[in-house]
C-alpha cells in the first residue's frame, strides 16, 4: 500500500466543471526500471492512486509529466495517457535527435508537449533547450521548462528566442524566493508579457522557507503572478510530491488545492486557471 493520502474532505470552494491538474507523475516499479542518468525512483505511484486523488480532488482532467526518474523512456507516460483518453494530455522528454516517427506516435497517443529540466537530474536541460523547440513546434507542442528562478536573468535571452508557448514550472521555482520587487520576479512577469510565455503554480511546499501552513513567501510569489496575468496561470498538484518519503513529511493534497484557489480569489479567475488556459495550451 502506498503511504500517500488518496483521499479525505473535499476542498472547501468547489472548481469548475473540468478543472484541470496541469502536473503529475506516475511511477510502476513492476513495469518500469530508472533509467542511468536519473534520480532514484520514488514509491509507485500508480493510475490507481492518482484516480482516488482525482475523485477527491474533484478533477476531470489531468495533465502528465515525464518523471527524472524515467529519463527519456516516455512508456508509463503514454501507458497513463492510454489510460486516461481524451481527459489526459502528455508532457514527455526528448532530445533532440528524436525522430518525426515517434513524435507523431507520441501525438497521437495526447502528448503536447516537452519537458525542459536544468535541475534534480532532469532528462534534457536548458542547453537543449533551442533545438527540442525546434524539432517538437512542428507537432503543436509547448514546452515546459523548470531551473532554479534565482538564475533567470543568466537564462532570460534564452527563454525570449523560444518560438512558440511555454510555460515556467512551479511559480518560478526560486530555490530562495525573493520578494515580488526583485529583479529576478520582475524578470519573470516581463517574460509573461512578451506573449508566449506562462507560468505554472505548484509544490510551494518544495521551495518555501517560511513553511507550512501558508507558505508566505511563495505564496506572495503566486498572488503577484496571478494577479499580474490571470489568463497565463495554469495550476498542478505535483502529485506524488517526490521527494516527499513518509506519511508525516507527505504534504496535504487537498490544503495546497484550498490555497492555491484562495490565491486566486474569484470564480472567473478559477476558471481561467484550472479550465481555460489548460484548454487553450493542451487542446482539449
Amino acid at each position: 500500500m502506498t503511504f500517500r493520502t488518496l483521499t479525505g474532505p473535499p476542498p472547501k470552494r468547489p472548481l469548475p466543471p473540468l478543472a484541470t491538474d496541469c502536473h503529475i507523475h506516475l511511477f510502476d516499479s513492476a513495469k518500469y526500471n530508472r533509467q542511468p542518468g536519473g534520480p532514484p525512483a520514488p514509491a509507485d505511484a500508480l493510475i490507481s492512486h492518482y484516480e482516488s486523488v482525482q475523485r477527491w480532488l474533484d478533477l476531470e482532467r489531468v495533465v502528465l509529466v515525464q518523471g527524472n526518474a524515467y529519463q527519456t523512456d516516455n512508456r508509463c507516460l503514454l501507458e497513463g495517457l492510454d489510460h486516461f483518453g481524451e481527459t489526459a494530455r502528455g508532457i514527455a522528454a526528448v532530445k533532440p535527435n528524436v525522430t518525426d516517427q515517434d513524435l507523431e506516435t507520441m501525438t497521437a497517443r495526447g502528448v503536447r508537449g516537452a519537458r525542459i529540466m536544468d535541475i534534480l537530474q532532469g532528462a534534457v536541460g536548458l542547453e537543449a533547450l533551442l533545438e527540442v523547440n525546434a524539432r517538437v513546434a512542428p507537432f503543436g507542442w509547448s514546452l515546459i521548462v523548470q531551473f532554479d528562478g534565482c538564475e533567470i536573468l543568466q537564462h532570460y535571452d534564452l527563454l525570449t528566442r523560444i518560438k512558440g508557448p511555454y510555460v515556467i514550472d512551479h511559480a518560478g521555482k526560486f530555490l530562495t524566493p525573493p520578494s515580488v520587487e526583485s529583479a529576478e520576479f520582475q524578470a519573470l512577469l516581463r517574460l509573461i508579457d512578451r506573449g508566449n510565455c506562462f507560468v505554472k503554480i505548484a509544490a510551494c511546499y518544495e521551495t518555501s522557507r517560511s513553511g507550512s501552513p501558508d507558505y508566505t513567501d511563495v505564496a506572495a510569489l503566486s498572488k503577484a503572478l496571478i494577479q499580474h496575468a490571470p489568463d497565463r496561470i495554469i495550476w498542478g498538484s505535483n502529485w506524488p510530491h517526490n521527494m516527499a518519503t513518509n506519511a508525516e513529511t507527505y504534504p496535504d493534497d487537498v490544503h495546497l488545492l484550498d490555497l492555491a484557489m484562495n490565491w486566486a480569489e474569484s470564480t472567473e479567475t478559477l476558471q481561467q486557471i484550472f479550465v481555460d488556459t489548460p484548454t487553450r495550451l493542451y487542446g482539449f
